[in-house]
């Protein structure tokens, strides 16, 4: 048997070290794929345009949340999960509607044009009673479309109790199988104590809480907390 030159042995290794090479990083690409597709949270606004909210308090709702999503904070939280996110308009039995799809949050630039639509999202409805259960189920519905992510979040904000529907305690045991959060922002407009209802009827989920905005005007200061709060799992262990 002949012996290989020298010259043979160095192209021998230099072709083993090419193939190497190429393994590595065909492991990295696919890994790196896997981590960029992975969602950390799925989170749902859901907005409460009930006929008890006038058109200048839905538009303090929508810009305030618009504003809330470009917060920095908030900014990195999502884009760090890799969240999805979407936006449902609820009020009375059988009037909820997802108006925006959910959205990747990967980039800055996703956030922007995701809170820019929040700003132009037109109202679905008026004059309609305020049926928090039925959003809930809407809310499940839209989560069962964003199967893969790892944490789910129902951000619920509210100036009244739910008067029309099924009550949302109902729900509970459903959400619990699911493995879904609710947290909620009451809008307090009035004596009754929406606050404590939101805590009796509506939060579920570990960690779960509720935020509280003394009228409309407080509203873009408290979404804003409460965004911050949940995004970055900064949880209180109510239940």
């Amino acid at each position: 048997m002949s012996k290989l030159s020298d010259a043979s042995w160095s192209g021998f290794a230099k072709l083993g070290n090419m193939i190497w090479r190429g393994v590595l990083t065909a492991i990295w690409l696919v890994a790196g794929a896997g981590m960029v597709r992975a969602c950390e949270l799925a989170l749902v606004l859901a907005v409460d345009v009930s006929g008890s909210v006038d058109g200048r308090e839905y538009r303090i709702q929508m810009d305030g949340l618009a504003a809330a999503l470009r917060d920095g904070i908030v900014v990195e939280a999502l884009i760090s999960q890799q969240a999805q996110v979407t936006l449902i308009q609820w009020t009375g039995s059988s009037r909820q509607q997802q108006t925006i799809p959910w959205t990747k949050m990967e980039t800055g630039q996703d956030l922007e044009r995701f809170a820019s639509q929040i700003e132009t999202d037109e109202r679905v409805w008026r004059s309609f009673s305020t049926a928090i259960g039925e959003a809930l189920i809407a809310s499940e519905m839209a989560l069962a479309q964003v199967p893969t992510c790892r944490r789910k979040v129902i951000d619920v904000s509210g100036d009244g109790i739910s008067n029309e529907g099924i009550e949302p305690r109902t729900r509970h045991a459903a959400l619990d199988e699911l493995g879904v959060t609710v947290n909620a922002l009451a809008i307090e407009t009035g004596d009754e104590d929406l606050t404590g209802w939101f805590f009796e009827n509506l939060i579920r989920g570990e960690g779960a809480f509720v935020v509280t905005a003394n009228g409309f005007e407080d509203y873009p200061e408290q979404i804003k907390r409460k965004l911050q709060r949940e995004t970055t799992r900064q949880v209180s262990g109510l239940r």
